[in-house]
């Protein structure tokens, strides 16, 4: 009993610190922008479909699939195909007249929101999954967007909206941007709505975007201080547990007022984020660094040929021209300062250090990574 009364204490005494900012420096935002309800999830929806109307930048002839998703598409609609449709099953040569420039296979996906009614239109993202070059200027025909079940959910159709663009001439080609895939801004119509539980159970729970302990047990004390004691439980790091009336249209107001309550947030977690393929490097503002010493050079080698012709000597019978080239390598070193970090070094101190150095963002990489191997930097290193 005198464990369990010690423990009473000291979570009370830690739901009444988590009121005050004394704990860290903290920030007020709504429970909508920083948690969503377990109920409030999307699905993924994929579809297969032909894309027309293009400018020569098809598929082709040689690509099986689309020729027999083109012949059956047109055999639906009454329109006489040669052959029959599976010819090219028994015989390919049998469909080589059947070109289809204009013409390409593509993979269709969107993500259907929650909630989603019939009726209601989202958006969809189109790729080609063939030989085809370009989708600019097409055209998607109809195409079922199935769920993981195997159910179709929404219907998609529209023109395309490609921003990329290819060319080639004489050997040469220049593209900016992706031009093999696009998107159909409220493409698809949903057909199907996808149950959801909001009103299954007397519960609703509450999923962070982030998890954290701390912001979890904000959450629970700020409904139960609105709402009564009890109302709500903090499960872990991720979930809180709310107690919601039965009536569906009452657990709509409550989760409405839920969503509207304002707590107190702490700092996000130190993190230095490297995108190796841009060298784009993001620090947030509580990274610190342990005492540490760094030094960035770069070697450079430069290496000059002189092409040079030795004549033989006037009228010499046996004399030989002969190609000679000279080469002379230089290795020079720049001479760079040593940065030496004292112990808890803040954001501004790594950014003015760095910078003295001249470092370059492939080299600003290579040190953090160094400094983490070092046991220095006090934060995580995501590289994407």
């Amino acid at each position: 009993m005198k464990i369990s009364a010690q423990l009473r204490t000291a979570c009370a005494v830690f739901l009444l610190s988590l009121s005050s900012a004394a704990i860290a420096p903290a920030e007020a935002a709504r429970i909508k922008d920083i948690a969503a309800l377990s109920a409030a999830r999307p699905n993924q929806l994929i579809g297969y479909g032909l894309v027309v109307g293009l400018q020569g930048t098809g598929d082709g002839k040689d690509i099986s699939f689309t020729i027999q998703t083109l012949r059956e598409t047109l055999a639906r609609m009454g329109a006489s195909v040669d052959g029959p449709l599976s010819s090219y099953d028994l015989d390919p040569t049998s469909v080589k007249d059947f070109k289809v420039e204009n013409v390409a296979a593509v993979m269709v996906t969107a993500e259907l929101p929650a909630f989603a009614k019939p009726g209601q239109k989202v958006d969809v993202n189109v790729a080609a999954i063939a030989k085809s070059k370009s989708l600019r200027g097409g055209l998607l025909l109809m195409t079922r967007m199935r769920g993981a079940d195997g159910a179709t959910y929404a219907v998609a159709q529209g023109p395309l909206a490609a921003s990329g663009f290819s060319a080639d001439a004489a050997g040469s080609s220049v593209a900016v941007g992706v031009s093999t895939s696009a998107r159909i801004p409220g493409g698809a119509l949903v057909e199907r709505e996808v149950e959801g539980p909001l009103n299954v159970g007397d519960h609703v729970t509450l999923n962070l975007a982030a998890p954290d302990f701390a912001t979890s047990a904000r959450i629970m004390k700020a409904i139960n201080d609105r709402f009564g004691e009890g109302v709500a439980a903090a499960v872990d790091a991720v979930s809180v547990k709310v107690r919601a009336p039965l009536a569906p249209e009452a657990r709509v107001a409550f989760v409405g007022m839920l969503e509207e309550l304002e707590i107190e947030t702490s700092e996000p977690s130190a993190r230095v984020v490297v995108n190796s393929r841009t060298g784009t490097v993001v620090i947030s503002s509580n990274v610190r660094v342990k005492a540490a010493a760094i030094s960035q050079g770069d070697i450079t080698v430069t290496v000059e040929a002189t092409n040079e012709v030795s004549q033989p000597e006037p009228f010499s019978r046996n004399g030989v021209t002969t190609p000679i080239q000279n080469a002379e390598v230089t290795v020079s070193e720049d001479n760079k300062k040593m940065v030496l970090f004292k112990p808890g070094a803040e954001l501004r101190q790594i950014v003015n250090a760095i910078n003295e150095i001249g470092a370059s963002p492939t080299a600003l990489i290579s040190i953090l990574e160094a400094l983490k191997q070092a046991g220095a930097l006090q934060a995580e290193l995501i590289v994407i």
